[in-house]
């Protein structure tokens, strides 16, 4: 089972979803605080990924396995007739996915899922072996170094080239308190070289899907668009939306639901 934090809403209805936050590489459901105060009226639970925050003993098996960890987190903690929409970031947003395509989440009632900045699958072998090496590479590092000075490097990616000099110095001292070896299995076990491609499958699956990328993601905004998925480009965000703009995010989740409602 994993760790969690629980908020259950006295302003909600019975029938109200139960928002599920999943967080990506190096975080913990703390990192999504700043959304969560702007969800005031919403029952929410954010879980901790294997080897991260609180979950930081449970071993790092791979996508089934941890599809499995949240499943059977939230059916201990809820009643079957509860609904859900899952919120999922980066790996937490590939893990999600990969859930709902290989219906790992049968025994939960969910009514959507929303992904933000999540990879749906690399098309060939190669890029597939590419990518292998580099995490590889990654992983070792995180295993053997100094954590602080293997951040410094990771934050130095394209992918978070939104970032100034102090939010990275910021997004390094927090990160820190990660053990390097966790991660380093984690990032491995869940590398996007052993991820399937996924957008067939979710397109034949009941759940909807909808996908929230920033606008300096120019990646991230490419795969969205490219998709076939709805989705909401964020202005004024990179790729981590719901730190740099957590309300215009959580204005997003709060009009999805809505939508949903009146239809």
């Amino acid at each position: 089972m994993l760790a969690y934090s629980l908020n259950l809403s006295d302003s909600a209805n019975a029938e109200a979803p139960v928002l599920v936050f999943l967080h990506g590489l190096l975080g913990s459901g703390k990192d999504w605080q700043a959304c969560l105060n702007e969800l005031n009226g919403y029952s929410t639970v954010t879980l901790d990924l294997p080897g991260h925050g609180d979950s930081v003993a449970v071993p790092s098996l791979g996508f089934d396995d941890v599809c499995q960890h949240i499943e059977q987190t939230l059916t201990t903690i809820f009643p079957p007739q509860q609904t859900f929409i899952l919120v999922s970031y980066s790996l937490g947003g590939r893990i999600a996915m990969y859930g709902i395509a290989h219906h790992h989440f049968e025994h939960l009632n969910l009514m959507m899922a929303i992904i933000e900045g999540a990879h749906f699958g690399l098309d060939t072998a190669d890029m597939r072996q590419a990518r292998y090496e580099n995490d590889f590479s990654w992983s070792q590092r995180f295993k053997k170094e100094p954590i602080a000075q293997v951040l410094n490097d990771w934050y130095q990616q394209a992918v978070f080239s939104s970032l100034n000099h102090e939010q990275r110095q910021t997004l390094i001292a927090k990160r820190s308190d990660n053990l390097g070896a966790e991660i380093g299995q984690m990032l491995l076990a869940t590398s996007l070289a052993k991820q399937p491609l996924l957008l067939e499958p979710l397109a034949r699956s009941a759940v909807p899907i909808h996908y929230i990328c920033g606008e300096k993601d120019t990646k991230f905004s490419q795969l969205a668009e490219q998709s076939g998925l709805s989705f909401s480009q964020i202005a004024q965000a990179g790729h981590n939306v719901h730190h740099e703009q957590p309300r215009a995010f959580a204005n997003v989740i709060k009009h999805l639901i809505q939508t949903h409602e009146s239809e």
